[in-house]
């Protein structure tokens, strides 16, 4: 397993697992309280591709995770380009990255997953961030505006100082609408969430993502939209839970349960006030971890009989026919079994 000194460098290459060893070729300033991170093969070779809304786990040598999503251009193999935003009273993840990733460190990354996709064939695509939720947003702009597909990219932030990625921004306004909207900057008509959804082209898609107010009041800018043409990506859990969503679609939940271990047919008494993740770990059956809050897929876990309730923001209807995410996941039926 590759691991990060301090944050981390252990320069293995990529391992049986599907990690990556890459190298930081340049770190920029893009905005105030953010950097963006230049990836690079050590050996000058091309990296997996990627799609517009992709991230990549980042590993630490503490065994914590992290995602960053992929906001270069995804046409480009030869370079992966995050951004991180210092949080200082975050779980401590961005300031180990602020205080100890220069320039020429090697770290261990996964391969590019995505479960913020663009929707293949839409005409129109209405791109809404908030603050640090450019960055899945950013990629797709650069997708778009590479295919030639109508859209438009409106970007929240509370003051000028805070915008990142200024420069690539007006560059791809010569391709689509591009606006910045910051809040000690009052506008004579300032722009909002549901006036923007309001004047979308017909059919539209619409793509939001930032932190969590501005993501509830998209959510609710967006409500009247049909579910398969309004797509988001979380950073942080909302403070209402997910709604919960059982595999065979009753309403009860299981206060208690039981998850079996299809490997060794060892079973776990799961109670109310503790994840399956939290009992599997007690009992030395360790499932790599990060969000623990159902948004980043970090433990996503195939499930082979019982009824999981999904509390996850990211897997799709048809991933939930055969995966849960045992961090937030519950039972309505008395025993799940896990291929694990």
């Amino acid at each position: 397993m590759n691991r990060l000194q301090d944050l981390g460098e252990s320069a293995a290459p990529q391992t049986a697992d599907d990690r990556l060893t890459v190298r930081v070729r340049s770190i920029v300033y893009q905005a105030q309280d953010i950097h963006s991170y230049e990836l690079v093969d050590p050996a000058g070779g091309e990296l997996p591709r990627f799609t517009p809304g992709s991230h990549v786990d980042l590993y630490f040598r503490d065994g914590r995770v992290r995602q960053y999503s992929l906001c270069g251009d995804p046409r480009d193999t030869l370079r992966y380009l995050i951004a991180v935003q210092r949080e200082p009273a975050g779980r401590g993840g961005s300031q180990a990255i602020f205080d100890k990733v220069h320039v020429g460190r090697l770290l261990s990354i996964s391969r590019p997953r995505n479960h913020f996709p663009v929707a293949a064939g839409a005409a129109n695509h209405l791109l809404l961030a908030g603050g640090i939720g450019i960055t899945p947003l950013l990629a797709m702009a650069r997708h778009f505006a590479s295919q030639g597909t109508a859209f438009a990219l409106h970007y929240f932030v509370r003051t000028r100082e805070r915008a990142a990625f200024a420069a690539e921004l007006a560059r791809l306004s010569s391709h689509g609408t591009v606006q910045l909207h910051v809040d000690d900057e009052p506008a004579a008509s300032p722009a909002t969430p549901a006036g923007l959804l309001a004047a979308a082209p017909p059919a539209s898609h619409v793509y939001y993502c930032g932190p969590p107010g501005f993501m509830k009041a998209v959510a609710a800018a967006s409500e009247s939209w049909p579910r398969e043409r309004v797509h988001w990506e979380y950073f942080k859990a909302p403070d209402t839970p997910a709604p919960a969503a059982a595999a065979d679609g009753p309403d009860a939940i299981s206060v208690g349960f039981r998850v079996r271990l299809a490997s060794s047919g060892q079973e776990f008494d799961i109670p109310e006030d503790k994840s399956i993740v939290e009992v599997l770990r007690e009992h030395g059956v360790d499932i790599p971890t990060s969000c623990e809050s159902g948004l980043c897929a970090t433990c996503k876990t195939r499930y082979l009989a019982g009824t999981p309730v999904h509390r996850d923001y990211v897997l799709d209807e048809q991933e939930r026919l055969e995966y849960l995410l045992p961090c937030c996941s519950r039972s309505a039926s008395e025993c799940l079994v896990l291929d694990l």
